[in-house]
């Protein structure tokens, strides 16, 4: 069995390069990056990854529009969702969860926890 694919959508390039250090020296994740939605549900249909950690705030289409999609689609909506944005209103909470993300964890974040959650998505999803 190959490397789970994780796909992190962020137009902030320094916390792609964070989470990338972050799963960096697991040998078990493969990280895909986009740096804005468009990009985003571009990668996730063609590389069809089993994780995707989503900004809200991004330019073309929001985190929200990415997730609602990926979730509406029959070929992709088995793939996990954790929005990982500064948004953490309860009505922002709610619009993740409309849009069929899985999780909802919030910025500034330790790295620890991120790994921990992400790890614990997976498990759950298995």
């Amino acid at each position: 069995m190959g490397k789970t694919k994780i796909l992190l959508a962020d137009d902030d390039t320094i916390l792609r390069r964070l989470v990338a250090a972050t799963l960096g020296g697991d040998e078990e994740y493969e990280l895909l990056e986009a740096a804005d939605g468009a990009e985003a549900l571009d990668i996730a249909r063609r590389e069809r990854p089993r994780l995707m950690l989503l900004d809200v705030d991004m330019p073309k289409l929001d985190g929200f529009e990415v997730c609602a999609a990926v979730k509406g689609d029959p070929a992709t909506r088995d793939t996990m969702v954790i929005m990982l944005t500064a948004m953490a209103q309860d009505v922002d909470r709610k619009r993740g969860e409309h849009a069929g993300a899985n999780a909802y964890f919030t910025k500034p974040f330790s790295p620890i926890r991120l790994l921990e959650t992400i790890d614990a998505a997976l498990r759950a999803d298995t």
